[in-house]
């Protein structure tokens, strides 16, 4: 099947390592009967689900789990690429939520909601006959926490960049390439990601960090967390935004406030992805 083009913008030429291991992605993916694959709206989900529709049609359904810990933003954003790109799509609610493990947030969390959305990611591809379960893992994901391996390794999740040898700049590089609107989209998590381990989740609690999270958005800032310590938000941005942060500082702290925070705060190490797995490994 011919490579969609859902750009019409130029796009960059792949270096050869890269080219490489997007003919042996697109040879992986040619093998399957068919594919449902974990859909997010971040560039690595983004780019097996395009993929997969690519190269089998009408054999290959995209899921996305619309529960509270994925932001309204990327669930608007995973219907809007999907009818761009002209991809199967469904959108589940999972019910990780409703599981006092998950909610009492152990360092494992994460394996309690993959074994959720998994288990029910394996009933839809029995339901469509499709057979295989797909996921955005990629290389540079092994070097992080991340409980949910074990889950997609239990449910015989495939996870056709990590097998292709795919770290982020590649994925990057061939999403650039093939011209999707979300290759520069920042990194994203969970919003329980913004919980230390061991502090109970709640549904309003995932709320007060969307809408922290998108108020710093609307000020302009693109790469950023904000981690949820009770009443304390302690923001991190790369360095190099330090000084738009102290700019704003008095909107910041309104805004943040009155989402129901007592003190904001910036992290002065800066943005790190994962940050509170720090000390876990």
């Amino acid at each position: 099947m011919e490579t969609l083009t859902p750009s019409q913008h130029a796009h960059p030429p792949l270096a050869p390592a890269v080219a490489g291991k997007y003919a042996a992605l697109r040879e992986m993916l040619e093998a399957l009967k068919g594919a449902v694959t974990a859909f997010s709206g971040g560039v690595d989900s983004s780019l097996v689900a395009y993929l997969a529709h690519d190269v089998l049609g009408e054999r290959a359904l995209a899921v996305t789990s619309g529960s509270a810990s994925l932001t309204r933003d990327d669930l608007s954003l995973t219907r809007r690429l999907a009818g761009q790109w002209g991809m199967a799509h469904r959108v589940i609610q999972t019910k990780e939520t409703e599981n006092p493990d998950y909610l009492a947030n152990p360092v494992n969390r994460c394996y309690f909601c993959k074994s959720t959305l998994y288990a029910d990611l394996a009933a839809i591809a029995r339901e469509v006959g499709h057979g295989t379960v797909l996921n955005g893992i990629n290389r540079d994901d092994w070097a992080d926490h991340r409980p949910g391996l074990q889950a997609a390794r239990e449910h015989k999740v495939l996870a056709p960049l990590s097998d292709c040898g795919f770290g982020k700049p590649d994925i990057r590089a061939l999403a650039r390439h093939l011209g999707l609107d979300n290759a520069e989209k920042p990194q994203a998590a969970c919003l329980a990601s913004r919980v230390p381990y061991g502090f109970s989740i709640s549904i309003p609690m995932l709320d007060q960090i969307e809408k922290a999270e998108k108020a710093l958005r609307e000020l302009g800032f693109g790469q950023l967390r904000v981690r949820h310590h009770d009443d304390v938000a302690r923001i991190e941005v790369p360095p190099e935004e330090f000084p738009r942060v102290l700019e704003q500082r008095e909107r910041i702290d309104a805004a943040l406030r009155n989402l129901g925070y007592r003190f904001v705060t910036l992290d002065l190490r800066g943005f790190r992805s994962g940050s509170l797995n720090e000390g876990v490994l």
